[in-house]
């Protein structure tokens, strides 16, 4: 398999989940909640977009409808990069300066969160808008590394102190809901393959059905996932 058939295939798997898949809901949930800040935001005719730790660039394709010149920025590693990101998270050629700067679930990866933030800011126009998710509770898993969990207040206190004012902040996957996601994290690959589908089925059930009990006031404070949406201030 050639590296771009590889990076097809992760985008493909974040936005087209299998039912089988054991992140089915929350996959779904991500995209739903991605697309909406897109909602959220008067867009500028012809925005600029960065996808800044782009990947595969799962989420490209369901922009496509928006009039958006999307780039990539990412390590060298990433053959599908439009920009290059240093190693040490330094942004190659940042005079540009993009109308949207776009990460979603690469923040707890990164070793320097706060020059990070300070790059996604030096890329933005003024005015221009910060669109991150990233995690409150989740799984311990390396992309190769994997460093930084936030609660609701810790993630708004190192946005705002990275110099940006956020206009809106929600959750997705409550407390109840998350615990079920653990519990199928913990025991599944200690199935059989012929016992491992229908548990995953039966946990992403529960899941979609105990996702109903919190509220997304609830979810805003206490969430799986959480989407800023900032201004550079």
């Amino acid at each position: 398999m050639s590296e771009y058939q590889h990076h097809a295939g992760e985008a493909i798997q974040r936005t087209k989940p299998k039912i089988t898949d054991p992140r089915y809901f929350y996959l779904l949930q991500l995209k739903k909640l991605v697309l909406s800040a897109f909602t959220k935001i008067k867009l500028p005719e012809s925005a600029t977009l960065m996808d800044y730790g782009c990947g595969a660039m799962p989420y490209k394709v369901s922009l496509s409808s928006y009039s958006i010149r999307y780039m990539g920025a990412d390590l060298k590693e990433n053959e599908l990069a439009d920009i290059l990101v240093l190693p040490d998270g330094s942004i190659q050629n940042s005079e540009e300066k993009y109308d949207i700067v776009f990460s979603t679930q690469v923040l707890e990866h990164v070793p320097n969160y706060q020059k990070y933030l300070a790059e996604a800011k030096r890329c933005l126009k003024e005015n221009g808008k910060l669109v991150l998710t990233t995690h409150g509770y989740w799984m311990y898993h390396p992309d190769p590394t994997d460093f930084w969990r936030w609660t609701s207040m810790g993630l708004k206190k190192i946005v705002e102190e990275a110099g940006f004012e956020i206009l809106h902040f929600e959750g997705i996957i409550g407390r109840s809901a998350m615990g079920i996601q653990l519990f199928q994290d913990g025991l599944m690959f200690k199935f059989p393959k012929l016992i491992r589908v229908p548990f995953i089925l039966f946990c992403q059930s529960l899941i979609w059905c105990f996702d109903k009990v919190n509220s997304e006031k609830q979810k805003a404070q206490d969430a799986c996932t959480y989407l800023v949406i900032a201004k550079h201030a």
